[in-house]
């Protein structure tokens, strides 16, 4: 008869199965430890990062926050600077005038060529600084006819690849001063420089120095008490105004372009205007309308001769608030990009210099040039 096995007794198999229950238990919580401890180091991590992100972020904020700030302190001095240096130097010039060497009765002329030329133009300097002329003007609005800005001309709109072009011509230049000012904004500014008189007695002489100048011509208005001498009148006979051109020509050899200051009575005049514009197309000078009447002949005769009518598009400083000024420095801005090219005329104003400084950064959006160059 076979021998039976011995039967592994139920205790001890139960004793066995909590031993298997144990350790997977154990196992368990061993893993969820360790599943636990690199989930929350990286938690952690990404909570550090998120941290220093944060700091670094809150760091270049108050650097780029404090440049800001120093950048516009800067600009401010600078406009302030611009601002004050220019009304200190116009009050100080207004008060000091230059008065033009005259030649000595006995002194010999030399002889060449040019005498006669050189004679003219002291006789010319001589009867200005014996005429009562106007002081410094206070403000541009003695250049638009009754105050009121004329509607601009049509245009046509030009869709071009390229860069717009904006000039801006300052006008009523004829001190050192007014020099100065322009020139420290250093960008392209074209400066039309007022005649000769007794209150600017030097003005050819400063423009002699300039690379490209214009010449800001007199000529006679509806309503201006404080006319600048020789001014050109709407009754002047086509030989006059050819002997004052000829003047201009002598008094500043390298003039190309003239505009119109005052002038809304003369513009106005078609007659006028038709002598003007031919003396000027046989001297090569070409004209641009500084547009101080919605009435100007210029365009029309222009036309007659075959000439391309050139005219002012904005007037930056027909009021001298400075914001009303930088909006009309956005305005000729917007006709420029209309139009692929626009001329603004201003004054040398510490208001007019001042919102230009400001509008450097609005003035990136063109070209700017020189009126030649349009």
């Amino acid at each position: 008869m076979p021998k039976r096995k011995k039967s592994i007794p139920k205790k001890s198999s139960n004793f066995l199965k909590y031993i298997v229950w144990g350790l997977s238990f154990v196992a368990a919580i061993v893993v969820i430890f360790v599943v636990g401890y690199y989930v929350g180091q990286d938690g952690a991590k990404k909570e550090t990062v998120a941290k220093e992100r944060s700091k670094e972020e809150a760091k270049n904020s108050m650097i780029q926050k404090l440049e800001e700030e120093s950048a516009k302190k800067e600009r401010s001095k600078e406009e302030q600077s611009v601002s004050s240096k220019l009304k200190e130097v116009l009050q100080k010039e207004s008060k000091v005038v230059e008065k033009p060497k005259e030649p000595s009765p006995k002194a010999e002329l030399p002889k060449d060529t040019n005498v006669s030329k050189k004679k003219e133009v002291a006789t010319v300097k001589e009867a200005i600084t014996t005429k009562e002329v106007a002081k410094e003007y206070e403000n541009a609005s003695h250049e638009i006819e009754e105050g009121q800005l004329p509607t601009a001309p049509e245009r046509k709109i030009v869709q071009s690849v390229h860069k717009p072009k904006l000039a801006i011509i300052i006008d009523d230049v004829s001190t050192s001063s007014h020099i100065n000012a322009i020139k420290s904004l250093q960008i392209p500014i074209t400066m039309s420089f007022l005649p000769p008189s007794k209150s600017r007695p030097s003005s050819d002489i400063l423009a002699a120095k300039e690379d490209f100048y214009m010449v800001h011509l007199p000529m006679e208005a509806q309503d201006f008490k404080a006319e600048e001498p020789l001014t050109l009148r709407v009754d002047d006979s086509h030989a006059k105004i050819l002997q004052r051109v000829e003047e201009i020509k002598r008094l500043f050899p390298r003039v190309k372009y003239i505009n119109n200051h005052t002038g809304s009575k003369f513009t106005a005049d078609e007659a006028a205007m038709d002598r003007l514009i031919s003396v000027l197309k046989d001297q090569n000078i070409a004209f641009i309308d500084s547009r101080t009447t919605g009435n100007s002949k210029a365009q029309k005769v222009s036309k007659k001769y075959d000439l391309e009518y050139v005219g002012r598009d904005v007037f930056l400083d027909h009021q001298m608030d400075k914001g009303y000024i930088v909006a009309q420095i956005k305005k000729a801005i917007q006709v420029a990009k209309k139009h692929g090219t626009a001329i603004a005329i201003g004054h040398p104003h510490a208001n007019t210099i001042a919102a230009l400084a400001e509008s450097k950064a609005l003035l990136k959006e063109v070209e700017l040039v020189l009126v030649d160059k349009l």
